[in-house]
């Protein structure tokens, strides 16, 4: 029963750290289309975007770094609620 709570808690986690992403990665789109493709396909401009305009994308950012939180929190009590046995 464990595991299929923490499973929820991962995918639930997923989806919403993939929707944040995409609401930040629509706000790079639009400071520039260079910041959105640059972004979108190699991810670290994605971060600095971040740090450069802050108060810009800090709700969605923290909102991210919470759903973030819940699949490693998900993924800790997924790993707890496992069979014993298997080990």
């Amino acid at each position: 029963m464990l595991a299929i709570i923490g499973l929820l808690l991962s995918v639930v986690g997923a989806i919403g750290a993939f929707v944040y992403s995409i609401i930040i990665l629509i706000e790079n789109f639009k400071e520039s289309v260079g910041w959105g493709i640059a972004s979108l396909l190699l991810g670290i401009p994605w971060l600095i975007f971040v740090i450069m305009r802050f108060e810009q994308v800090k709700k969605p950012f923290f909102r991210y770094l919470g759903c973030v939180g819940l699949v490693i929190l998900g993924t800790i009590v997924a790993s707890l609620g496992g069979d014993p046995s298997a080990f």
